[in-house]
């Protein structure tokens, strides 16, 4: 994969036209990455937080599908390639100083986001109780078995 989509470097530009102008200058982070919101539409549901690298950005915005940066494989993941969960792209924002992004996508294949099986990676609440905090799930079924898509 190569990168062949250029992007305007943010230091080039001034607070005015960082935040208010037309030139696309994603901020990434010392490491390289820009952090990623993706919610579906329709229903706004967020599906998942990711990073991308420029290389990820690239391929997202030419292709029109999700693409990111696997920090613990430290490659590119295209998603759904191996679950066939694909995320085609309807809309890519991104927020004011240009330091992350929104990708709106439709949701393919069973319709799960998550690697656990579910439709979204946020399937779990905080509950505070006596001082103690711990997880409760929100019921959110699993549309497909991680074992079965995946292995082990």
């Amino acid at each position: 994969m190569t990168l062949t989509l250029t992007f305007t470097d943010p230091a080039l530009l001034s607070h005015a036209e960082l935040e208010e102008g037309t030139a696309f200058a994603p901020r990434f982070d010392a490491a390289g990455l820009v952090t990623v919101v993706t919610v579906e539409s329709g229903s706004n549901d967020v599906l998942m937080l990711a990073y991308m690298n420029a290389e990820a950005l690239s391929l997202t915005l030419e292709t029109g599908v999700a693409h990111y940066w696997s920090r613990s494989r430290g490659k590119i993941w295209k998603k759904g390639e191996t679950s066939g969960e694909i995320q085609q792209v309807v809309e890519f924002r991104t927020d004011c100083d240009q330091d992350a992004i929104v990708l709106v996508v439709t949701q393919t294949g069973r319709g799960a986001a998550c690697h656990t099986g579910r439709k979204t990676c946020f399937y779990r609440r905080a509950v505070v109780s006596g001082g103690t905090v711990t997880l409760e799930d929100t019921g959110l079924p699993k549309l497909f078995d991680p074992k079965d898509v995946y292995g082990n």
